[in-house]
């Protein structure tokens, strides 16, 4: 995986976890509106996350047991052989 596309796969998965993360410890007054949003503790939650999913999927594509080559090959077949 190149520089490039690794800062990119970590943005991409930063914000799915960022998602993810923004429900879980606030108390609501009124629904949709936290009493407490505590961002700063939700965002290094959310960098943690990231590190740890980013770099179980950087392990899986330099060790090539997910190869995305491998599956875009295997989909221009299908499309040829269509």
């Amino acid at each position: 995986m190149g520089l490039v596309t690794g800062i990119i796969v970590f943005l991409l998965i930063w914000w799915v976890s960022l998602f993810a993360v923004l429900p879980f410890g606030h108390a609501r007054e009124v629904d949709g509106t936290p009493v407490k949003a505590n961002l700063k503790r939700k965002f290094i939650w959310t960098t943690l996350v990231a590190m740890v999913v980013w770099g179980i999927v950087f392990v899986l594509i330099e060790a090539e047991i997910v190869s995305f080559r491998e599956i875009a090959n295997e989909m221009a077949l299908e499309d040829k052989l269509r």
